[in-house]
């Protein structure tokens, strides 16, 4: 099975998962899904990844973030940019997700990043996805 959009898979596993109160689900490893995890996990929406060697490619197992009381960390994750339509934006044009409460995470010429750090950084770039 070929997979044209790997990154709309990983959210909608994440989107599942979380959906269902799962502790962590598992997805097939690339360099660009780590570096998504990494920005998910810096911005207190998941609790961690662990990389899990298989002989292949590789699996990543996501913890996924629930407060005592049940709430879910991640309210609603949302791809942006798509391989039929993608969707680069502008130093000026950075979107604020959820007014300031979500993250944009973009993928910059200087590496994928968050709405917050391309700013501080002065880069542009394509939009993946909205967490929030």
């Amino acid at each position: 099975m070929t997979m044209s959009d790997p990154i709309a898979d990983i959210l909608t596993r994440i989107r599942n998962a979380n959906s269902a109160m799962l502790p962590h689900t598992d997805v097939p490893s690339s360099k660009l899904k780590l570096e998504v995890l990494r920005i998910m996990k810096d911005e207190f929406y998941i609790e961690g990844y662990n990389f899990l060697d298989d002989k292949k490619q590789g699996i990543i197992r996501i913890y996924l973030k629930y407060a005592k009381d049940g709430a879910k960390a991640i309210t609603g994750i949302e791809r942006r940019s798509r391989p039929g339509l993608r969707r680069y934006v502008n130093i000026k044009n950075i979107p604020q997700v959820r007014n300031g409460l979500g993250v944009a995470i973009i993928s910059t010429s200087k590496g994928v990043m968050s709405d917050d750090q391309a700013r501080e950084q002065n880069l542009g770039g394509e939009v993946l996805c909205y967490v929030w």
